[in-house]
């Protein structure tokens, strides 16, 4: 019918098999807890022994956080638009490669249902939300550099719903990048909340298709468009 359907026959039984194969605990498994020379020893003597835990409480995964039908019409209301735009080589911060981006504040009545559904989801009652909604299209050769998102745009908590691809979200220690690092497994369909430590404490990232890669296997990494909610910038807990 249009890419979409391609990517979910194909894609979809991959986001399955992997659902599968790696149990939820799995999903946010340390790859790099250990501090491992003597060089850094020093340096992490400041570090909270627990930032594992404090990290995984304020990174929160939601698999098939909507139906592959929600997905569709997502899809067929954000093409139309994203189609007419050209792919960018880089951000204006240098934090995105190959990537197109829109905002949008409008939505049909079944999209706005889904979009609440994230709100309701991420934000605590009575949060100040961003009026717009901000969508971003990654190409299949594209990634997301490690950045921290600026307190100019938007507050302590950031939800991403991923539709089209897998991908796998990294997230390091601000200072400490090679000692506290975790990969995160986010599975078409699914949505990532990410809050406090983990919004202001650590870079995240979208892995390149190169080194896309998870407990040691391959993600296939395709084209990815991230439904993005925010909370106004004001508003810090």
């Amino acid at each position: 019918m249009h890419q979409l359907l391609s990517v979910k026959t194909g894609r979809g039984m991959l986001s399955r098999s992997v659902l599968s194969a790696w149990p939820q605990t799995l999903w946010m498994k340390s790859l790099g807890s250990n501090l491992m020379n003597s060089g850094s020893r020093r340096s992490t003597k400041t570090l909270s022994s627990d930032w594992i835990s404090e990290l995984s409480a304020t990174m929160r995964i939601f698999p098939d956080f909507i139906t592959p039908q929600e997905e569709e019409s997502l899809f067929q209301e954000i093409e139309p638009y994203l189609k007419r735009l050209r792919y960018e080589s880089s951000h204006w911060d240098n934090a995105i490669q190959s990537y197109r981006e829109t905002e949008k504040s409008t939505w049909n009545k079944g999209n706005s249902a889904v979009i609440q559904k994230i709100q309701k989801t991420a934000f605590p009652p009575d949060t100040s939300l961003l009026g717009h909604v901000h969508v971003l299209d990654l190409a299949g050769d594209g990634m997301i550099k490690p950045h921290v998102d600026s307190v100019r745009f938007c507050g302590d908590t950031i939800a991403g719903l991923s539709l089209l691809s897998d991908s796998v979200m990294r997230l390091t220690m601000v200072g400490y990048e090679k000692e506290c690092f975790k990969d995160y497994l986010l599975l078409q369909r699914s949505l990532y909340v990410m809050s406090g430590a983990a919004r202001y404490k650590y870079n995240h990232e979208i892995l390149g298709p190169d080194g896309s890669t998870f407990e040691g296997n391959k993600i296939p990494r395709s084209r990815r468009i991230s439904v993005i909610c925010r909370c106004d910038p004001k508003h810090i807990d």
